[in-house]
Order: C-alpha cells, then sequence, then structure tokens
C-alpha cells in the first residue's frame, strides 16, 4: 500500500496569483472505499476559476480541478467496484446517505457545497500537503485533479471502456454532463420538441450535441460567430445575439426582437430553453421565447438579483436551476461515451490539450475565449 506520494500538481495560492506547478505529498494509501488515479487529462471548468470570485469562502492553498479522468492504480479495500487497471472519468463528490442521494440525485446532495466547494471532507484534512509540509485544502470536488495523481472516493469514479481516449473523457464528468444532462435528464427532450440553448459555450454546445442527438430542433444564441459556427456544425439553427442582448444594470433594455426571432425559428416557441450566461436580459428574452407550459433552466450562477418583467411566467412557464445536469454520473457518462463511439456526441471538437506546466496559458484562453475546453495533461508520473 503506498505511504507517502510526491508528484506535481499545479497550486493556486492566492485568489489573485497564477496557479504554480509545484511538488506535493499525499499521506498514505486508499482508505476503504477511496481509490488512487493517475491522471490522464482534466478538463479545466468555470467553477475551477470562479475560486478567485469566492470571497474567500473556497478555502487556499488549493489543487483545482474537477474534470479529471485517468486509471486507477490502487484500491481500498474489496468494496470500490473498481480494480487496478480500470480506466475511470471522475465526477463530483456526494455523500450517498441523505434523502436526496438516495432519490438518485446526488447533485443536490445535501453536503455538495461543503464536499465540492467550501472545505472537503474533514477526514481528508492534512493528508494533502506542499513539499514543506503545509496543508493544502482538502480535495476539491472530492478530485483535486489539476495533477497527476487523485485520490478519489470510488463513488465519484465512473468506470469507462479501455479503448476509450481517457485523457480526453474528464469533461464528461461535469461542463459536458451538466449540459447533456439538462437536455437528457431535466427535459427529456425528444424527437419534435424545441430546444434554445442560450450561450455556445462548453456546457451549451454540449447541450446542443445533445438535444441533435434526441432528435429535438435546437437554436442556439451565441454572440460570437465562430461559437454559432461550431453549434451549426452540431445541428443547431444559430441565431447572432448582439451586445444590447447582455445589457446589464439597475434597468436592463434587452434588444427587440430576439424573443421574436426564436419563436418564429421555432413555430410559435421553444418547449425548453436552457441559459448558460446569467445573463438577466437574456433570461427574460428566453422566458418570452416559450411556448405555454415551456421550462427554462438555468446552469449558471447568478451573482446579482434577478428581475423578470412582467407576464414571462405566465400561462405555465417555469424557471428552475440545474445542477450537474440532473446526473447520476454512473449512468449518464456511458451514455455519453456511447453516443460518442456512434458519432452523435462529438465533444472531442471542442477541446485543446495543454501540457500540466500550461495551466496559467489555459486559463488565459479560457478567459479570452480563444479554446472552448482546456484538458490539462500531467507529463510525468509521480516519483
Amino acid at each position: 500500500m503506498t505511504v507517502t506520494m510526491r508528484f506535481d500538481a499545479a497550486v493556486l495560492r492566492s485568489y489573485e496569483g497564477e496557479f504554480a506547478v509545484e511538488e506535493v505529498v499525499l499521506n498514505g494509501g486508499p482508505a476503504d472505499g477511496e481509490v488512487l488515479v493517475r491522471i490522464a487529462g482534466c478538463g479545466m471548468c468555470r467553477t475551477d476559476l470562479a475560486v478567485r470570485r469566492s470571497a474567500g469562502r473556497s478555502p487556499l492553498p488549493a489543487v483545482l480541478g474537477h474534470e479529471g479522468a485517468g486509471v486507477v492504480v490502487e484500491t481500498g479495500g474489496p468494496h470500490t467496484g473498481l480494480s487496478v487497471g480500470d480506466h475511470v472519468v471522475l465526477s463530483f463528490d456526494s455523500c450517498g446517505h441523505c434523502r436526496n442521494c438516495l432519490g438518485a440525485a446526488p447533485a443536490y446532495c445535501d453536503s455538495f457545497a461543503a464536499l465540492n466547494l467550501f472545505g472537503g471532507r474533514k477526514e481528508d484534512a492534512a493528508r494533502f500537503t506542499d513539499a514543506a509540509g503545509g496543508e493544502l485544502a482538502p480535495r476539491w470536488f472530492g478530485q483535486s485533479s489539476f495533477a497527476e495523481y487523485a485520490m478519489v472516493p470510488a463513488r465519484n469514479a465512473v468506470r469507462v471502456d479501455r479503448s476509450l481516449p481517457v485523457d480526453l473523457l474528464g469533461p464528461l464528468g461535469c461542463g459536458f454532463l451538466t449540459g447533456a444532462g439538462a437536455v437528457f435528464n431535466s427535459f427529456g427532450a425528444g424527437p419534435g420538441d424545441t430546444v434554445v440553448v442560450l450561450g455556445a459555450g462548453a456546457v451549451g454546445l454540449a447541450a446542443v450535441m445533445a438535444a441533435t442527438a434526441a432528435g429535438a430542433v435546437t437554436v442556439a444564441v451565441d454572440r460570437y460567430p465562430e461559437r454559432l459556427d461550431l453549434a451549426e456544425r452540431f445541428g443547431a439553427i444559430p441565431l447572432r445575439a448582439g451586445p444590447a442582448d447582455h445589457a446589464s444594470g439597475p434597468d436592463p433594455v434587452p434588444r427587440p426582437g430576439l424573443a421574436e426571432r426564436i419563436q418564429r425559428l421555432t413555430d410559435g416557441g421553444a418547449q425548453y430553453a436552457l441559459d448558460t450566461t446569467a445573463s438577466a436580459p437574456l433570461i427574460n428574452e428566453a422566458l418570452r421565447a416559450l411556448r405555454p407550459t415551456g421550462h427554462l433552466g438555468l446552469v449558471a450562477r447568478l451573482r446579482t438579483a434577478l428581475p423578470l418583467d412582467p407576464g414571462t411566467l405566465d400561462r405555465g412557464r417555469r424557471i428552475s436551476h440545474i445542477c450537474e445536469g440532473d446526473a447520476v454520473p454512473a449512468l449518464l457518462i456511458p451514455r455519453l461515451t456511447g453516443l460518442w463511439q456512434a458519432g452523435k456526441f462529438p465533444f472531442d471538437q471542442l477541446i485543446r490539450r495543454y501540457p500540466l506546466a500550461a495551466v496559467n496559458e489555459a486559463e488565459r484562453d479560457c478567459d479570452a475565449g480563444r479554446v472552448v475546453k482546456p484538458v490539462l495533461v500531467p507529463e510525468r508520473s509521480a516519483r
């Protein structure tokens, strides 16, 4: 059993500073129900970068990263359901025993925020340190996979086919899971339905691919032509929004006609809309574009009050927040890899690999919109 491991990881020490790739130490092997995973690749998600705006609630210094994938190298006991050599995708942490976990809704675990965002499992404290022995924050999303290795609860790890390119699969554990899960699980969209996706980033484009795979008519709204080109390639009708559509302030004025254009493209209105932008004007336009009884799902975190225009919730329209695509990862991730193998969920076209040492370049490219989904690839094994 592993006693102490030393390996490289990207450490964030301040909310304003850059990541530093440095040696970290993992003390002790897998406990009961844990597995040690050699990371092959880890997606960079907006949630990782949002730590900088957490007002100190997400503890630092920390190793972030929560879209990891790799190979199991050690297991903690016979009850993990995993074996050495298994290829796995890592997803979010959950307690496994609260009412929502038992009800197949782990994304709404009573301890979701504590386990994933604001502290991790208390038993992990002091197991993970820097080279000088200074404590690092307990595992981010149960993973901390901006690293060569990650110790994770087996509950977070989903076995996948070894023939798949495991270094590319990490984003299926969060970003792509969220967009696709919203379509498949939250909406239950199918042939003949109409879906509007606001924002053609990683989550939005995953929703577009899922809606196309489900046989729905899809409209993708974005301000960037290159993102709309991708959405069109994946089967969506592209609809460009201008800066006024995203206007914000105490009295936002949406661009006239956006809802009407969506209604024309969806034969009178969409049944479902997914917002990934957190733009209040766009959210109001999406509600106006819905058919009666239509459903708008929000996945981006709102940071200000959301003013709703009069009438937007009339006639049975509703709005809800969707966390992690309402997914049970062990069920949805194999579905997504199966769709990819069938050519119906080409998520690999959104990915650009970066060596772990280029983590800051990946963050800058992500912020600037030069890449849809960066994936960090560790360059060497543990010592």
